[in-house]
């Protein structure tokens, strides 16, 4: 079978299945932007988004529109070169979210088309009027949001079946599409992301090593902002080193913006935080790391006394599985779709997001008695083996849903 996958900065979501392809014998191909990363055995095609006559002036209304647009085009094009040069797929695995798939149908009307369906805008209800300290409630707001939603319902439209890895993200299709949408998650390897006994994590600049058993707290962004909670968590920094003058927490992240808007006056929200909460806190005891590589991540999760994690009803972080995966003990969100992981009291404890006393005082309590909450981190990792693992659960149960939308079921 041959297998083509479209995502402007592949392998995204699909390096696990994309080798998992190639490894039973399926030609797989990729089309992928500027930012796209090979994969051995995999063809990859670049496209570039950007028209060679200039991006054209547009209304700021529809300017998310014309990006996707452009992205279309790009991805057409190359695709019609490709056709012509007897690419014949299957089946094509694809992320609606930055427009690419938009003219798939109208170049391979009769192959079938699996969408990766992370989240679906919501006009209310969602992760834009969430947060009232940031949400915009006026209709201009409410109409460019109506706007943005456009290319992800003609996507829907198109549709002939798409795979969700949470039900609350599944549900954030409208209904009349949600009957074509299995969830599945892309998959946690349980087997490397796991506990390993001697790790540690050495802040040379500092002269500090953490082991297990030390009071480290951590927390993990891609981007330190609002959507993932960052000012919750700092302001509730002041009343945590209070109550525990011993503990030190690290913070990864860079201060960019992934999703939600960056702060008016200018900056990272980190330096409008900090400068907020100045004299209050012990920056000795607070340390930002920037990103780091994938396996110190992993060391991180597997020292932390606790892991803290705090997100807008949005997308759910792999970081979030990962942690649990690592046996971390995880004080996250009471939010969408945290919920559809984490059980109060069994493999983790929720608090309010808002509620920044509640996280402080929890979080407290886990580095307090860690004997007593260290069970909640071993139901996680079990928890996670049991719904998200790559090779048992979520592998195979992709490779089939590919297999019955490429024969049209």
């Amino acid at each position: 079978m041959q297998v083509l996958f479209v995502h402007q900065n592949f392998p995204g979501q699909y390096p696990h299945l994309a080798r998992a392809l190639l490894d039973r014998g399926d030609q797989v191909a990729a089309i992928g932007g500027p930012t796209a990363r090979p994969l051995p055995g995999v063809t990859l095609h670049r496209y570039d988004p950007r028209p060679a006559a200039g991006i054209p002036a547009c209304h700021p209304w529809v300017a998310d529109l014309q990006t996707k647009s452009l992205r279309a085009e790009a991805v057409g094009t190359l695709l019609q070169g490709l056709l012509d040069q007897g690419l014949q797929p299957d089946v094509v695995i694809g992320h609606p979210g930055w427009g690419e798939l938009l003219a798939v149908k109208d170049l391979l009307p009769t192959v079938p088309v699996l969408h990766q369906v992370e989240f679906v805008y919501q006009l209310s209800g969602g992760d834009t009027d969430f947060d009232p300290e940031f949400a915009q409630a006026d209709w201009v707001s409410q109409t460019r949001l109506r706007l943005r939603r456009a290319p992800q319902l003609l996507a829907l439209h198109d549709l002939d079946w798409g795979v969700a890895p949470t039900p609350w993200q599944a549900s954030t299709v409208p209904a009349e599409y949600r009957h074509r949408v299995s969830v599945i998650h892309e998959g946690i390897d349980t087997t490397a992301i796991a506990p390993r006994q001697g790790s540690h994590i050495a802040l040379e600049k500092a002269g500090l090593r953490f082991e297990p058993g030390d009071p480290l707290v951590t927390f993990v962004a891609r981007s330190l902002e609002p959507y993932r909670g960052v000012h919750t968590f700092l302001r509730a920094l002041p009343q945590l080193q209070a109550l525990r003058p011993d503990a030190h927490v690290i913070v990864v992240g860079d201060e960019g913006v992934s999703y939600g808007p960056p702060p008016a006056a200018g900056g990272s929200w980190k330096q409008v935080l900090l400068r907020e909460l100045e004299g209050r806190l012990d920056l000795s005891r607070l340390h930002f790391v920037g990103r780091v590589p994938h396996p110190v991540l992993h060391d991180l999760f597997r020292v932390s006394a606790c892991h803290v994690y705090l997100t807008y009803p949005f997308v759910l972080s792999w970081s979030l599985l990962e942690a649990m995966s690592c046996g971390a003990t995880v004080v996250a969100s009471a939010t969408p779709p945290v919920q559809d992981v984490i059980r109060h009291g069994e493999n983790g404890l929720l608090v309010d997001f808002f509620d920044g006393d509640a996280l402080a005082t929890t979080v407290a309590g886990v580095l307090t008695d860690p004997a007593t909450h260290r069970p909640l981190g071993t139901a996680a990792r079990q928890s996670v083996i049991d719904r998200f693992d790559l090779h048992s659960v979520c592998l195979p149960q992709l490779l089939q849903l590919v297999d019955r939308v490429a024969a049209g079921a």
